[in-house]
């Protein structure tokens, strides 16, 4: 066993100082080879650099460019020991906010240019290796293919492992995310004509041209607000999450479904893969009402609606250009097939003109389109449909579901094949086919999600007005079981429409009601979830069946019914642990296993990285992770049901993010089964799926590394795991008392959080739509996660992503080599270990202690502050000490080379953001408060949110 009573050794007063005093970027070196790779970044960045310095210096004048360029070498003279950051941070003192803003702006446009230049890096890079015919890449679907073919995989075993396979990104809403559509557009085009520079041969006038062009939309980027003047609504959170289908999903996920299914066809050609569409898109912004007072029953309502308008705006955008393009003449096209000319002769309005018997395939694609308009109609309204073609939709048969369309466009594609133009039907038609089982007429899926605790008390009122249970508050958890499952296997109600309620349960039912009318008006796949945060039990389970039910959702009998399912979502460490025993206890339930059963035979379950994470810390989080699904596993298997994850993540490491293709692999075995659900959010959104090539990259590791996970052992510890779960069991649990001794313990923690993060900025600058905490309380516990790993990022602490991890892995070792040994094979042949690891070193790549002191200095508290201050700056260094005896480097970013460049390349350049943040703070908390100097906090949010791209 580990040893249970030592102290964690400190560091002594003149390490701890080095650590202050040292840059971390000056702990990552890059060499000759690295630097040689990276020219072309380091070109295209100093291009796209010179060219905003220009428009700085033109618009912003003489005064203002001096004071970014003598920033920006105080900054790399501070890497190279040449500045010191009090040099730098002088330059601020006392100048006026309006004279401080446009350094703001500068240094935050440069990262959006930095970010645009990386991605393109990476891009060229991919090209290179393509070109040169290198071995598939990891996360690639080559890649995978490649490792099945090795495993000698049989045509049934593929074909039985992805049945139901099904991957879904969940576009959730987040402060940092508060770009506006023209930043978003202008890099957008930036972007494009960087590629044309960077792909094409040009002359000197059109190289001038070109360079003209990018220096046009870096004004029109330097001229446009970064950010909004006012508070962020849901509608504007909606929005934001729909520009990213126009921008990449609807040109990526139908092409993406498509190829996966040709290629699993080609490589298993006795399996059938017919009719799978792998990728599907979820979404939160507008369901999620945990802590949210904004989403109503209007706000799910608009959601939906606005989701299946622009899908509706999208097929029939579709149909017209296939109109255009479909212009085959029957009299040059044999055969053309019976199903077709019916299609088309069929369904058409009374006196509206047709192609005519010469163009069958118009003919068709306008009676298909017809169909389409008539079902926008009916379920949207006369607003989604031109004005000239409301008579057309008005007289046509609207579709009943997304299938009949598909069904007529099959038709066209069937006839097309016959007369052996298989190479039209695999263009358009095949792309407008994969979107309609992709995106249907709802576009995504809107999960609802509330917290067990608001639950628990509509219920309650709920069952007192039906006159079923006076004080249902007051039942222990057996009988509240009993209660539940009598109502859920009742038809009877337990409210009428004039029932007097409070505000919150006439809310609360609103938005079931609102969910249900969604449901009737997009389908069934418009509202596939009910998401229940802080789930703890069976009760919680049942509660919020007991909603669906009063919505109609969902019907009792013999065979129970409910188009959504109930997930819970376990959060904390605790009910991590207690998760299984809640499913097994809720599949014991006949009517509830009944109703599984009626849902495909499948139960999901999300798990909480952010909560669990601030509970206990990152070691102890994750490790909880690992256990429970475990023994999520395990419960599904007992019972016969088919367990479907899905993984709250968020950007930063400290809310489970990462590489997303590595945390896939390092899932517990029987953890993926074909099917995966995951949260993206906020910068993480923009950064993977801005524009189509990011797109397509990004979530093809989602469907390689799901398709390695279901089908090969990617675990690595052999037949008999025990030993090393055993371990970590110890760990974890060392690690959570390191981090506990500090977050829940250490009187004055939340005083000097408080103080030395801008956490209390965050909630009152008009960033995000939702209150930073779920209650009116400063306990950490009832903080939101997003505020939580947002703050410590700001100051560049980083705390949710290693803090616990050093003393743990001290204390266990203690002087025990063979243990340090151990540690080291797992770090080789666990993809959980490793990755745990190499995520916490990224974390800590981006730390730097020395800005960290700086923001420690807003805590007035003299000894708090030494005393708090001190215990981060010592385990950091500890964590450090152990991650290089566990990786046997020194390096942090030894197994990432892109972040390396990336953060030796480019960090200096957050150093006056932060800078500026620390004196813009000061000024703020002792009084000098104006719209003025509250934007530029906002900015300084922003621009080091939008440089670090993974910070909330």
């Amino acid at each position: 066993m580990a040893a249970t009573g030592s102290t964690p050794d400190t560091p002594n007063p003149a390490a701890i100082e080095q650590a202050i005093a040292t840059p971390m970027v000056e702990r990552i070196s890059v060499d000759d080879t690295g630097r040689v790779l990276t020219e072309p970044l380091r070109d295209d960045i100093r291009y796209l650099g010179g060219l905003l310095g220009d428009v700085i210096r033109a618009h912003a004048g003489e005064e203002t460019f001096r004071l970014v360029e003598d920033s920006r070498q105080d900054a790399f003279g501070i890497r190279y020991a040449d500045r010191t950051r009090d040099d730098l941070a002088a330059r601020y003192v006392g100048r006026g906010v309006s004279d401080l803003m446009p350094v703001i702006r500068a240094f935050t446009n440069f990262a959006l240019l930095a970010n645009l230049a990386e991605d393109l890096h990476r891009e060229r890079r991919r090209r290179i290796h393509l070109r040169a015919g290198d071995p598939a890449q990891p996360s690639s679907l080559a890649g995978a293919f490649a490792k099945l073919a090795d495993a000698g995989l049989s045509d049934a075993e593929v074909a039985a492992a992805l049945v139901d396979a099904e991957v879904v990104p969940v576009i959730t809403a987040h402060p940092t995310e508060t770009r506006r559509r023209s930043v978003f557009d202008a890099q957008n085009r930036i972007t494009e004509l960087m590629r044309i520079r960077s792909r094409t041969e040009l002359t000197p006038a059109e190289e001038a041209a070109l360079s003209a062009d990018i220096g046009r939309q870096i004004l029109l980027l330097w001229q446009t607000a970064l950010i909004r003047l006012r508070r962020l609504t849901i509608s504007d959170e909606i929005v934001t999450g729909l520009r990213y289908y126009g921008a990449s999903f609807f040109d990526v996920v139908p092409a993406l479904n498509n190829d996966v299914r040709a290629a699993l066809a080609e490589a298993y050609p006795d399996a059938d893969f017919g009719g799978m569409s792998m990728i599907s898109m979820g979404s939160w912004i507008g369901g999620d009402r945990d802590g949210n007072p904004f989403v109503t029953a209007e706000v799910v309502t608009e959601a939906s609606s606005s989701a299946a308008r622009a899908v509706m705006r999208y097929h029939l955008d579709q149909l017209t250009t296939l109109h255009q393009e479909l212009s085959l003449s029957a009299r040059l096209f044999r055969p053309v097939t019976e199903a077709l000319t019916e299609l088309g002769a069929h369904h058409v309005p009374a006196g509206e003109p047709v192609d005519g018997d010469d163009e069958p395939f118009r003919s068709a694609v306008t009676a298909v389109r017809s169909r389409v308009l008539a079902r926008a109609l009916v379920t949207l309204g006369e607003d989604v449909i031109d004005p000239a073609e409301r008579d057309i939709a008005a007289s046509s048969v609207p579709y009943d579901d997304a299938d009949e369309f598909l069904a007529d466009l099959d038709v066209i594609d069937e006839a097309l094949r016959a007369g052996s133009d298989a190479s039209i039907a695999d263009d358009r038609l095949a792309a407008l086919r994969e979107a309609v089982r992709t995106f249907g007429f709802h576009l995504s899926g809107l999960d609802m999600r509330q917290n067990s605790e608001t639950h628990e008390e509509v219920v309650a009122e709920l069952l007192a007005w039906a006159g079923v249970c006076d004080d249902y508050a007051a039942l222990d958890e057996p009988a509240r079981v009993e209660l539940l499952s009598r109502e859920l296997t009742s038809r009877r109600p337990l409210t009428s429409p004039d029932a007097d309620l409070s505000d919150l349960a006439i809310k609360e039912l609103g938005v079931v009601h609102a969910a249900a009318g969604a449901v009737d008006r997009f389908g069934p796949r418009a509202v596939p979830n009910y998401i229940i945060s802080m789930c703890t039990s069976v009760s919680d389970m049942l509660e919020a069946l007991l909603f669906l039910k009063e919505a109609g959702l969902y019907v009792p009998g013999a065979t129970p019914s409910c188009s959504v399912r109930v997930v819970p979502l376990f959060e904390t460490i605790e009910d991590l642990r207690d998760g299984a025993a809640t499913l097994t206890a809720t599949l014991g339930l006949d009517f509830y296993r009944d109703l599984v059963r009626a849902q495909g035979n499948t139960q999901e379950v999300m798990l909480g990285y952010s909560d669990s994470n601030k509970d206990g810390g990152y070691l102890a989080a994750n490790w909880a992770l690992y256990r429970a699904e475990l023994d999520l596993v395990k419960a599904a298997r007992e019972a016969d049901v088919r367990l479907q994850l899905f993984h709250g993540r968020g950007g930063t490491v400290g809310r489970g993010g990462g590489p997303s293709y590595d945390a896939i692999l390092a899932q517990p075995p029987g953890a993926v089964q074909g099917a995966l659900r995951l949260t993206e959010q906020g910068e993480i959104i923009a950064a993977k799926y801005a524009e189509p090539v990011s797109a397509r990259r990004n979530l093809e590791s989602l469907l390689a590394a799901t398709i390695e996970s279901t089908l090969l052992d990617t675990e690595g510890l052999g037949d008999d795991p025990a030993e090393a779960y055993a371990d970590f069991d110890e760990l974890a649990e060392l690690a959570r008392r390191a981090y506990s001794a500090l977050v829940h313990e250490t009187p004055g923690f939340v005083e000097y959080f408080t103080a030395s993060t801008p956490l209390s900025e965050i909630g009152a600058l008009n960033i995000g739509s939702r209150p930073t905490s779920r209650k009116q309380t400063t306990a950490i516990t009832d903080l939101r996660a997003i505020p939580w790993v947002l703050s410590w990022t700001q100051c560049r602490v980083m705390l949710p992503g290693w803090y616990g991890v050093g003393s743990a892995v001290q204390e266990w070792i203690g002087a025990d080599e063979r243990r340090l040994a151990k540690l080291q094979d797992y770090y080789e042949n666990w993809p959980f270990f490793r990755s745990v690891m190499s995520n916490m070193a990224q974390v800590l790549a981006k730390s730097d202690m020395g800005l960290a002191h700086r923001y420690a200095q807003l805590v007035d508290d003299e000894d708090l502050r030494e005393r708090v201050f001190t215990m981060i700056v010592a385990e950091h260094e500890r964590t450090i000490a152990m991650y290089t005896k566990i990786a046997g480097t020194s390096d942090l970013l030894a197994d990432n080379a892109a972040l390396k460049r990336s953060v030796y390349n480019r960090f200096p350049y957050l150093e006056p953001l932060n800078l500026m943040q620390v004196e813009l703070l000061k000024r703020f908390r002792s009084g000098e408060d104006s719209p003025l100097i509250r934007r530029a906090i906002q900015l300084t949010m922003n621009g080091l949110a939008t440089a670090l791209r993974n910070s909330g």
